[in-house]
């Protein structure tokens, strides 16, 4: 798989029912963690299919996932997977808006708060999703 379908699928797994924002977020949050790979090794190692399945990093690609399964199976047939697909090429060509201000994690905002968000000031709220950065 390329990695325009890996992060389209990734996209898809996260955010389908975020419209075009959220999804854009979470393309900017991979592109985020490629750009620090080499600071954060679990950001995966300098590609975008790297990062999107680093383990344990987008819920959507563990096995336990729900989505696991579907993500792997939905097709361009799929009218939101083909947006998924579009925000991915538009992402790995540099012509979106970083809109979650450089963010490189997020939680959905009405779940558990993770224990790295303790203590931290979101940088943006998209959708149902809050981003942060300087995560260490």
């Amino acid at each position: 798989m390329s990695d325009q379908d890996i992060m389209a699928r990734t996209i898809w797994g996260e955010a389908r029912g975020e419209g075009q924002p959220g999804m854009e977020a979470v393309a900017n949050v991979i592109l985020n963690r490629n750009e620090l790979w080499h600071v954060h090794p679990h950001f995966g190692h300098g590609t975008v299919q790297s990062v999107c399945l680093a383990p344990w990093q987008f819920s959507c690609w563990n096995e336990n996932d729900p989505n696991a399964a579907k993500l792997k199976a939905v097709s361009f047939q799929d009218p939101v997977f083909a947006q998924c697909l579009q925000v991915a090429s538009d992402a790995i060509a540099g012509i979106i808006e970083d809109n979650t201000n450089g963010a490189t994690y997020y939680y959905v905002k009405n779940s558990p708060q993770p224990t790295w968000a303790t203590g931290k000031e979101p940088c943006a709220e998209i959708g149902r999703h809050l981003f942060f950065k300087d995560i260490a």
